[in-house]
């Protein structure tokens, strides 16, 4: 079976391209990394003039999905431009409250899905599948909590501060544990249902984000062979190196086809092994350009080090790679 993507959702990748490579993403990247996120924010307005957010909500919500093959369209995209921001963790919640409205609790979509579907609001999100840290909760307009309640059933709640952030491997991901209290928006059995729903979406995005970072790594790392000279030679004319970057190739195209049908499928167990095989061939990405562009590659002062820092975070955020293949196992 061929995954492949149609005209208009082809379209629709190469429109995203063009925006954001005339968006100067590294230095946007750069700016979130210290805490201005004023560049940020712009950016993440026109993404949502161009519908990225509204792929994840429902049309009584001012969105047009959900589009789950459009959104790993999308999130490819976001990841090979090192797009900042907690961009997972909106979609995710817009999968949470969008579930919550089918279940019968349309409240909070109501008042949250429209803001995020125009990008006048961000959200992160914290939950057990996703650890207990929240995504840069200080940029973020609204902080959801699932969390277990003392009435059967999980707890959603907008946290009443987003705690103190701290620094992860990647300076562009700030995390924070957010705090206790605040505003109660369901509880129930119906949230532990709308959690698990939106976890796989959060997974499910995660992976072609992950993609996408392995991608301009392997770009970035195969135009640099090719006007690196050793001994008087491009070094991507040596055998071992074109064996390396054939590999992380493979990794990458093989991932690819995994994410399209867990995208088409959208089955838990579909959705882990995309996470688990587009994250691991993020990481190998990353290591094959750290080795292949030797010293300079180790420096924050190089573009390269915003993607060769992603691949790691993104390889364990929303599941890590044993339990996703627990999950693809079904243990």
């Amino acid at each position: 079976m061929r995954f492949l993507l149609d005209d208009e959702q082809a379209a629709f990748a190469r429109s995203l391209d063009a925006m954001l490579t005339a968006s100067d993403t590294p230095s946007t990247a750069r700016a979130w990394s210290t805490g201005n996120h004023a560049p940020g924010l712009a950016l993440w307005s026109r993404l949502a003039e161009a519908g990225v957010f509204a792929l994840a909500i429902p049309e009584p919500y001012e969105g047009v999905g959900p589009l789950p093959v459009e959104l790993t369209v999308a999130f490819t995209e976001l990841g090979r431009h090192a797009v900042p921001g907690p961009l997972v963790e909106t979609v995710a919640a817009a999968a949470l409250l969008s579930r919550l409205a089918e279940l019968g609790d349309a409240s909070s979509a109501k008042r949250l899905l429209p803001g995020f579907a125009s990008g006048e609001s961000t959200a992160t999100l914290a939950m057990t599948d996703g650890g207990p840290y929240a995504l840069d909760a200080d940029a973020a307009t609204v902080t959801l909590v699932v969390s277990a309640a003392a009435a059967p059933g999980a707890e959603l709640r907008i946290a009443a501060g987003h705690g103190v952030a701290q620094a992860s491997a990647d300076p562009a991901r700030r995390l924070s544990v957010p705090a206790d209290g605040g505003e109660v928006l369901a509880a129930g059995p119906h949230v532990d249902a709308a959690a698990a729903y939106a976890a796989d979406v959060a997974r499910l995005v995660t992976a072609a984000q992950a993609l996408g970072v392995g991608l301009a790594l392997l770009d970035r790392t195969v135009a640099y062979v090719r006007q690196r000279t050793q001994f008087g030679t491009a070094i991507g004319s040596f055998q071992a190196v074109k064996h390396r970057l054939a590999d992380t190739f493979i990794g990458l195209e093989f991932a690819r086809p995994l994410l399209y049908g867990a995208a088409l499928s959208m089955a838990p167990a579909d959705i882990a092994a995309a996470k688990v095989t587009a994250g691991e061939a993020a990481y190998a990405a990353a290591r094959t350009a750290l080795q292949l562009h030797g010293a300079v590659g180790y420096t924050d002062e190089l573009d390269l080090s915003l993607w060769l820092r992603k691949a790691r975070p993104l390889r364990d955020a929303w599941g890590t790679p044993g339990q996703c293949r627990a999950r693809v196992l079904g243990v």
